[in-house]
């Protein structure tokens, strides 16, 4: 009984700590900024992240930061990035912190809410970016008001970019800005919230991540073509059969167990924060060679199987021409998110293996984050500024709480940072119970508690690292 409420005031205890020590004028105006993003439509196909960047401009200008420091622009209309300063005293080069504005596509059919309207409901906000990551760039907004608001000077420029298309289109922010004004977004290092943060278990902060590198994003177009023909007279060579049985032998297939010095050092940290036999199996994969029951046991959650393998999925599917023709086509998008020294070329040739047909032609689609021959860039050094801000702030707002440094199982803005010879790392003050990542999902949420513990984080955080006297 002791054991239990001793427990129980634990968890309490870094419950209460996931909720914002942030006066209420400052919960207002993240709420209301979180709140503006959402309703603001930022899809590819009938969105505008041109409109989000001018009511954030809008915001920064209210919020006494002259024009000289603010620049919107970008390749079309539609696609405008905005980038805003915040002057330092020039002690150090400055910090680029980067966020995506645009966001993955949403049926309001497939959602038990509106995904375009900022819903409270159940202690969560539900919509579209809530997750990925509307919420991050609500804070990285909030952050900066607040910091110009108290006269704070930095002791190296904060540099913040809002940008489009990190999610699909061909108008990347990131690497526009790169290209036509390098001078705008220059850094010595990058922060990236689009990744890291805290995982809870159970509601309780099981550690702190940093993003410290990326899986590779792929996408190949599986195409089958034959001559077709009345649907009264079916053949067995159908164009819909070829593709759908390689595409079952690329579900059954289970690319090599792979591990490197970032998620090497991520099992080997997070197996003293686990118990049991999740523990044990953590241990026993970092062993050589790695213990493939462990291996096949850990390979069960999504999370793992995606850090300790290259995947590629089936994620669409176009076939046939008319309900009475046998298809004279059939074609399937196939998504990979490769490890780190595998480059899209390579890849592409077990494919080609996996799905063991001849008639299925396979090609890279072309992107602006690189040709097929792009491999995953090698883990940046850490920076040692960060980790000693980290380790004060929580240190201070989660005492106890590991900070592991991490591999994004998906693909971010950092690819683009990383390449201009920015070393870019995942931070995030967020808070995501494991098991309940919805980004590019059905009812995508954020807990409230979660999203303002990460406002009070990332403000107490960011001003911790660009303040002289760490």
């Amino acid at each position: 009984m002791i054991k239990s409420k001793f427990l129980a005031c634990v968890i309490f205890s870094f419950s209460l700590a996931l909720r914002a020590q942030v006066d209420d004028q400052t919960r207002q105006l993240s709420h209301d900024i979180f709140k503006q993003l959402i309703e603001i439509n930022t899809t590819d196909s009938v969105g505008n992240v041109t409109t989000a960047s001018e009511a954030m401009a809008q915001r920064f200008r209210d919020g006494g930061y002259p024009g000289s420091d603010l620049y919107m622009g970008g390749p079309n209309d539609r696609k405008k990035n905005l980038v805003v300063r915040l002057h330092g005293s020039g002690t150090h080069m400055p910090v680029l912190l980067i966020g995506h504005l645009d966001v993955v596509e949403a049926r309001r059919e497939d959602w038990t809410t509106d995904p375009f309207k900022f819903v409270e409901k159940d202690g969560y906000f539900y919509g579209r970016g809530t997750q990925d990551m509307k919420d991050g760039d609500a804070i990285m907004v909030t952050t900066l008001l607040r910091l110009k608001k108290e006269g704070f000077v930095p002791d190296r420029d904060i540099i913040l970019a809002l940008t489009a298309d990190e999610e699909g289109g061909n108008s990347n922010g990131v690497d526009w800005l790169r290209k036509n004004h390098r001078d705008l977004v220059n850094a010595e290092f990058v922060l990236n919230h689009d990744g890291g943060g805290v995982t809870l278990l159970h509601g309780k902060p099981l550690m702190m991540e940093v993003d410290a590198t990326e899986k590779l994003y792929a996408d190949y177009t599986l195409t089958v073509t034959n001559k077709g023909g009345h649907s009264s007279l079916p053949v067995p060579d159908n164009a819909i059969y070829h593709l759908t049985d390689g595409l079952a032998r690329l579900e059954k297939y289970k690319f090599p167990v792979e591990l490197n010095n970032v998620t090497r050092a991520y099992y080997e940290a997070e197996s003293k924060v686990e118990t049991g036999q999740r523990a044990a199996d953590m241990r026993a994969i970092l062993q050589n060679p790695p213990d493939k029951q462990a291996v096949a046991r850990l390979s069960e959650d999504p999370i793992d199987n995606s850090t300790l393998h290259t995947t590629c999925v089936t994620t669409r599917l176009n076939a046939g021409h008319a309900n009475n023709a046998l298809p004279q086509m059939a074609q399937a998008n196939v998504t990979c998110r490769i490890e780190p020294g595998h480059s899209r070329a390579e890849i592409m040739k077990d494919l080609e293996k996996v799905v063991a047909d001849p008639q299925i032609k396979i090609t890279y689609v072309e992107s602006t984050a690189g040709t097929v021959d792009t491999q995953a860039y090698p883990p940046p050094p850490l920076q040692p500024d960060l980790f000693v801000a980290l380790h004060k702030v929580v240190g201070d707002k989660w005492p106890g709480l590991p900070i592991i440094p991490s591999m994004a199982d998906g693909a971010s803005d950092g690819v683009y940072t990383n390449a201009a010879g920015m070393p870019t790392y995942g931070v995030g003050g967020d808070a995501i119970e494991r098991g309940d990542t919805r980004a590019h999902g059905k009812d995508e949420r954020m807990g409230e508690d979660a999203f303002y513990g990460g406002v009070d984080f990332y403000y107490r955080f960011l001003k911790t690292l660009t303040t002289a006297a760490k």
